[in-house]
């Protein structure tokens, strides 16, 4: 059964604590951050005080950060509430990424890391028994509802693969261009937490779209 986790940047920031209480009744196990810097990626969204203004949840807090100095804002969502941080395999130098991954951890926080359309998965190996999750963005980061991007599949097959022959600890994450259809496709190649933004906040019912994920 997948898990769903519900992306903040298409709730009502009007009504934030409402359209998050919505998500949690209808069953979601997880609430995604998409932290955005304007530099790493071209769009900018919001900082840790939005995480911390709506802590209180029971819901597991999933911070993605697509940022470029992950070492320096860790600490503030860990803070605010974090229970996951992702950082970006592109957004660090190659030699820094244990200490990003160690610092994370050192914060009592789970660790994630998180790789773009165009990157080979095979670039995390290194990392993977180190790993609480791997984040596949299926369409390039900055910018919701945009489509589906399929060379996403075999990367989440890969990593599903890799943890079943390794027994690797990692939830297998996929953000971008989720709905029911791709969703299923996502879930059939290993996914296990699903990112989903308008398809969820946006829906004409809610409880039913999250049952229809949650399902695969």
């Amino acid at each position: 059964m997948a898990k769903v986790a519900p992306s903040i940047l298409s709730a009502n920031f009007g009504n934030l604590s409402y359209d998050v209480k919505r998500i949690v009744d209808a069953g979601c196990e997880f609430l995604h951050f998409d932290v955005m810097d304007g530099h790493f990626v071209p769009n900018i969204s919001f900082g840790a005080t939005i995480l911390k203004d709506i802590n209180n949840f029971d819901i597991i807090y999933d911070v993605h950060l697509m940022i470029s100095d992950p070492l320096k804002y860790a600490i503030d969502f860990q803070k605010a509430g974090a229970d996951y941080i992702t950082f970006h395999y592109e957004a660090v130098l190659k030699e820094d990424i244990p200490k990003v991954i160690n610092h994370i951890k050192s914060l009592g926080v789970k660790v994630g890391i998180s790789i773009k359309p165009n990157t080979n998965v095979e670039v995390l190996d290194p990392y993977l028994d180190d790993l609480d999750l791997v984040l596949v963005m299926s369409v390039e980061p900055g910018f919701g509802g945009q489509k589906f991007m399929e060379n996403s599949l075999s990367k989440i097959q890969y990593l599903s693969n890799k943890k079943k022959e390794n027994n690797y600890k990692y939830l297998i994450e996929v953000d971008g261009g989720i709905n029911q259809d791709t969703s299923a496709l996502a879930v059939k190649a290993g996914a296990e937490v699903l990112v989903a933004g308008t398809y969820v906040f946006k829906s004409n019912d809610l409880e039913k779209t999250v049952e229809g994920l949650k399902k695969l």
